[in-house]
């Protein structure tokens, strides 16, 4: 008579000679140990086996063939696509953090000796450190009031952040008026924090918001797709094909930033990268929705050209936004 054992998962009996879980598919020996524990998560999470190098290798030499592979139902034996491009973004924005830290180092010293930079003094009038930007861009929600215009005495700024005074003074210090809205005032307010941090940590803010920002961008070149391509698929398949493209977008950044640790990159060498980009994309077109090469090429370009002019910058516009709101 055959023995059973218990699952520890559902709990359910089963035969000692399975080693997994007939109902669950739980392993049935309870050994947990730091390797287990480790190759599990990278397992579960990743997927680093053989369908992440049967997905890698044909993303990187045959554009286009993995999405359709995918999407006509072979599953199975490639990764996907949504943990590809999440594994590979992951190592992108990890060796991407130290370009970062090192640009945040220099704009935060630049900073610095611009706030510390002391002024020729010519006449009375010219010991103030006057700053004046126009807010008409951002304030002029009610045009009732008057712009809000950044006008204060460096002196007295630093005396009002030594001594401890409230925020209200220090921002009236600034030009503030009292009936600004809320945006009006949150502007100051991010102001004066950059004024007293010298700058510190500015471009790390701006850097934790573009991972939030890429998954708004996937989604609006999927919508490009969608437009040049109305018939040819669903929504959903121009899902997949955005997520193996931006995939492949990651690892070559990868590859540069990689290069880029050991030798200086030429210009030309980026427009190389670029070119690439439209070249990859075009034959990845081709493939994915079995159309000439002409149109691949015409659609391709106008993809590209759109979303490189049109929804990049406002997303870094709205990057930049936000970071300065969030710093």
């Amino acid at each position: 008579m055959a023995t059973k054992q218990q699952c520890k998962n559902c709990e359910k009996s089963s035969d000692t000679s399975f080693t997994y879980c007939p109902y669950c598919g739980q392993e049935t020996a309870n050994t947990l140990t730091v390797g287990i524990l480790f190759s599990n998560t990278i397992s579960n999470y990743f997927s680093i086996d053989g369908r992440f190098f049967r997905s890698f290798i044909p993303l990187m030499t045959r554009p286009g063939v993995l999405a359709k592979r995918f999407v006509n139902g072979k599953r199975k034996l490639y990764l996907h696509p949504a943990q590809f491009y999440l594994f590979i973004s992951v190592i992108f924005f990890f060796l991407f953090s130290f370009t970062v830290r090192k640009a945040d180092d220099n704009v935060s010293k630049t900073l610095r000796n611009l706030f510390n930079k002391e002024v020729s003094i010519d006449s009375a009038d010219l010991d103030l450190f006057e700053v004046n930007l126009t807010l008409d861009s951002l304030v002029n929600a009610s045009k009732k009031t008057p712009s809000n215009t950044f006008n204060f005495k460096k002196e007295v700024l630093d005396s009002l952040i030594k001594n401890g005074a409230p925020l209200p003074e220090k921002l009236g210090a600034m030009g503030l008026k009292k009936n600004a809205g809320a945006l009006t005032t949150k502007v100051f307010t991010q102001v004066l924090k950059l004024y007293e941090q010298k700058g510190g940590g500015i471009i790390q803010t701006l850097y934790d918001t573009i991972p939030i920002a890429m998954f708004v961008l996937l989604p609006l070149f999927a919508l490009l797709l969608k437009l040049m391509y109305w018939r040819r698929a669903t929504f959903a398949h121009h899902i997949v094909f955005s997520f193996y493209f931006f995939t492949f977008l990651f690892t070559t950044f990868c590859t540069r930033l990689l290069v880029n640790t050991f030798a200086s990159i030429p210009l030309w060498v980026d427009i190389l990268f670029f070119i690439s980009f439209i070249i990859y994309l075009v034959m990845a077109l081709s493939h994915f929705y079995e159309s000439s090469w002409k149109r691949a090429l015409l659609k391709g370009t106008f993809i590209s050209l759109s979303f490189l002019f049109l929804f990049l910058p406002l997303t870094m516009a709205g990057i930049v936004l936000v970071s300065f709101l969030l710093y």
